[in-house]
């Protein structure tokens, strides 16, 4: 039986530019102050995000300099699977207001909506203790 995956969706008021929290998102040095452990990116391009002691290997897939990053997780082998789970950040202002969004995908095998919104409350708070916001 496959194990079916949640897809997580929630926007976090942010009050940084895009500029400054691209690189939060984007590289390794930025992502390990507020996302995981530690993040190495090795020659290949593949980041190796390190959470608990265990390696979890993932992909940029794609990127939009001050807008948005995908990365997409490998097997432990670093080869691509059939429904890869992913994570996908995009800066989003807000027309009306010019209130700073980040959009936060995450579709995992995690399906405790709870543990999730926990989760990612934690980083939202850790990542604007560090830009500020």
């Amino acid at each position: 039986m496959k194990a079916t995956k949640t897809k997580f969706v929630r926007e976090y008021p942010i009050n940084a530019s895009a500029r400054l929290l691209y690189p939060y998102l984007s590289t390794p040095s930025g992502l390990s102050q507020w996302f995981c452990d530690d993040v190495i990116i090795n020659e290949d391009k593949v980041f190796n995000f390190h959470w608990d002691g265990r390696n979890h290997f993932a992909e940029m897939t794609s990127h939009r300099t001050n807008r948005s990053v995908r990365f997409l997780f490998l097997n432990e082998d670093k080869s691509h699977t059939s429904d890869p789970s992913y994570i996908d950040f995009s800066i989003e202002t807000s027309e009306l207001t010019q209130e700073q969004y980040l959009k936060v995908l995450d579709y995992s095998e995690e399906n405790d909506e709870e543990e999730l919104e926990e989760l990612w409350e934690h980083l939202m708070q850790k990542l604007r203790e560090i830009v500020g916001g």
